[in-house]
């Protein structure tokens, strides 16, 4: 087996790297960048994007699995403590692959610029550099609303309780197959009105958004922000790819919630 460790670079984090890498390349296993077939991610759920963001063109041979050196994570459920049984586990192989679904964005451009194409993992967001966003929101390629306000936020489910959650969006099981499309301080009055609510789409739903008062945006995909000009319209739509974890032990999606949001003492 091959494998590869992404680190938060920060000095827990990289002690705990050389520890792994000398457990698995004793038990036998390969150190390897460019193909491996599992990646641990040691630093919080930001490390693990990273690490989903490199290896994203190999999906379907890749599994990832996250330590957290800070606070518990929803991708990064491991414990420091627990590196020995957590190496242990991946050289016997002792594990299970689960599947989460992903975002498709496409950005389009005007004139004859080749369109972009990302994945996302948590969510994608759009926003207007300098004014009011302004964006018709077409839902299989029918006008379903014209949005005016800060900005618009479209998540898979296990995004949900990221930022789509500080934007008022539901808490979506990552089991489903979907998207959500949240606003952010959305204008309504008796002249500008919008639905005021989450969307949650199946997979068989596209979501295009159209400018109408500027061709410039800024759009992040997870952690990467970028100013995008030019832009004719932006495409979502639950992605055929899904994200690949290697699962060790039960780790219920409520459970997490719970903990990271309620109560983490029983």
């Amino acid at each position: 087996m091959r494998f590869w460790i992404q680190s938060r670079n920060d000095e827990l984090s990289n002690r705990l790297l050389l520890e792994a890498k000398d457990y698995l390349l004793g038990f036998g296993l390969i150190f390897d960048e460019d193909e491996p077939d599992i990646v641990l991610s040691i630093g919080g759920d930001g490390t693990l994007l990273h690490a989903f963001h490199k290896y994203s063109h190999r999906l379907k041979k890749t599994a990832f699995v996250g330590i957290h050196t800070g606070h518990l994570g929803f991708y990064a459920d491991w414990k420091p403590s627990e590196i020995e049984k957590l190496v242990i586990s991946i050289a016997r192989k002792e594990y299970d692959v689960i599947e989460y679904p992903l975002l498709d964005v496409t950005i389009n451009y005007q004139g004859d610029r080749e369109s972009l194409h990302y994945l996302a993992l948590n969510e994608s967001s759009v926003k207007s550099p300098d004014v009011t966003l302004v964006m018709d929101v077409l839902l299989n390629d029918k006008h379903f609303e014209r949005f005016r306000g800060d900005g618009l936020c479209m998540s898979t489910p296990s995004g949900s309780t990221a930022y789509s959650k500080s934007n008022g969006g539901a808490l979506v099981h990552p089991s489903l197959p979907s998207m959500q499309l949240t606003e952010m301080a959305s204008i309504n009055n008796r002249v500008f009105r919008t639905v005021g609510s989450p969307l949650v789409l199946p997979d068989h739903h596209k979501c295009i958004l159209k400018p109408v008062n500027g061709p410039d945006f800024m759009v992040t995909v997870d952690h990467l922000q970028l100013l995008h000009e030019d832009v004719k319209s932006i495409e979502y739509e639950v992605s055929s790819e899904r994200v690949r974890f290697a699962r060790f032990r039960p780790f219920p999606f409520w459970k997490r919630v719970r903990d990271s949001f309620i109560d983490n003492n029983d």
